[in-house]
This record gives structure tokens, C-alpha cells and sequence, in this order.
């Protein structure tokens, strides 16, 4: 039983196997929310290690879930155009949305064709405060990965957004990542979820896997240490390359 706010870490051999656990441990919590209430909420991760875990869902696991019921968010978004090749709303439609039976009215991509950054942030936030009538958004599910060097969602080391705490969603500029700008949850709306879901593979995250385990990690230097909901879960899913010596 994970205790809360604290990690629980799962290894499995490779990125499928890790995968195949994480669709079905987000199968249980979809139905769990469902017979709780009429609604599954989730924010989709962007970058290339979801793709297997979006394929499974699309495929394997399709029938074990209520789509007509689930209601799509993102918790991070590149600011490029929902075409372009980098978008993570793209990747997620590719993969996953286009081939399941999920109404679209139900699918709530980060605007990204507005006149800037910061116009769009306050705007999927009015979206987000709308959608949990007028509260703090508390999702189901939070689907996170983590980069190599530390970035989770678009909260990168050392970034300014990180001290961010009075707002669900702002506007990120960096100058470690192609592109630029992006949208994100903060970090105080990211630990208002029910559960959070990291998906981890790769020898390349050792490092900062085990920065952000260490006896007294520095949340500045490794964000994902500062995941910690206050009523909520964490699961880590790792392959056994990313997990190292853990």
C-alpha cells in the first residue's frame, strides 16, 4: 500500500513491462473513479516514453475502459501549433485519442494559438477552474515523465516556474530545451492530484533518478522530488535501466 504523498518505486525489465503494469494500474483507477463518481479526469505527459503505455491503452486495454467517461487534460505543452510534429497534443492523438471512443468535447488540449504564452496559461487555468467547478483542479491521474536532466512536465531545473504558487498553469521559458516556451501545471497543482503516474525508462536517467532519491534531494536541482500530493499517491514505473542502483 503506497503510504501517502510518498514514492512507491515499481522496476520492471523493460519499457513494455512497465508500460503493460502502468495501463493496468490506470485501468483500476479509472474504474475505481467511476463507480465513485460519473467522471475519470487525467493529464496526458508528452515526450516518448508514454507512446508504448498510449499504444497499449489504444489497443490491448481499449474495451477495460469507460471513454465516454474520461475527460483529457495535459500537463505540459510545448507553445507550437496542435499539428506540429513537436506537439504533445499531437503525439497523444496520434497514438491514443484518435483510436478510442472518447468524445471530443471530453478532450481539453493547452491552447497554444493565442496571442502569447502567458494569455494562453491564464486560459487553460479559467478552463481547468471551470472544469472542477470553481476549485484547485484534482485530477485522477497526473501522467509524468522526466528528462534526463531532471525536467518533469515543463518545470526544468533551476526555472522560475518552479517557485510558482499561486497559479494551476503558467507560461515556462527556458533555454535547455527546444522549444522555448511551453505551458505547465505548477508544482502546487501538480500535488493536488488523487494519484501521480511516472514513467521512466532509459540507462541516460540514472543520474538523475538517483538525485532525486537521495537522502535530502535538492527540488531546485531535481524537480520530481518536490512531486509529493498532499492527499494523493505516487507510483513510479521504471524500467531496470533508468532504475540503476535503487
Amino acid at each position: 500500500m503506497t503510504q501517502r504523498g510518498r514514492p512507491e518505486v515499481r522496476v520492471h525489465p523493460t519499457l513494455e513491462a512497465l508500460s503493460e503494469a502502468a495501463a493496468e494500474g490506470l485501468v483500476a483507477l479509472a474504474e475505481t473513479a467511476l463507480q465513485e463518481g460519473d467522471r475519470f479526469t487525467i493529464a496526458l505527459s508528452g515526450g516518448n516514453t508514454p507512446r508504448t503505455l498510449y499504444g497499449m491503452l489504444a489497443g490491448k486495454y481499449r474495451a477495460l475502459i469507460r471513454w465516454r467517461q474520461v475527460q483529457v487534460f495535459w500537463g505540459d505543452e510545448r507553445y507550437v501549433a496542435p499539428d506540429d510534429p513537436r506537439s504533445s497534443y499531437r503525439m497523444a492523438r496520434e497514438t491514443l485519442l484518435n483510436h478510442v471512443p472518447v468524445p471530443q468535447e471530453n478532450v481539453h488540449p493547452m491552447p497554444t494559438l493565442l496571442s502569447g504564452p502567458e494569455e494562453a496559461a491564464e486560459a487553460y487555468e479559467r478552463e481547468l477552474m471551470s472544469h472542477f467547478a470553481g476549485q484547485w483542479p484534482r485530477f485522477d491521474l497526473i501522467l509524468l515523465g522526466m528528462g534526463p536532466d531532471g525536467h518533469i512536465a515543463s518545470l526544468f531545473p533551476y526555472n522560475a516556474a518552479l517557485e510558482e504558487e499561486t497559479r494551476v498553469v503558467t507560461a515556462v521559458h527556458t533555454e535547455h530545451a527546444e522549444p522555448r516556451v511551453r505551458l505547465t501545471l505548477t508544482l502546487p497543482a501538480i500535488n493536488n492530484a488523487k494519484n501521480v503516474y511516472f514513467l521512466v525508462a532509459g540507462k541516460e536517467k540514472v543520474a538523475v533518478v538517483n538525485r532525486t532519491f537521495a537522502d535530502n534531494p535538492d527540488p531546485k536541482a531535481a524537480p520530481a522530488s518536490a512531486v509529493r500530493p498532499v492527499e494523493g499517491d505516487v507510483v513510479w514505473w521504471m524500467d531496470e535501466g533508468a532504475a540503476g542502483g535503487l
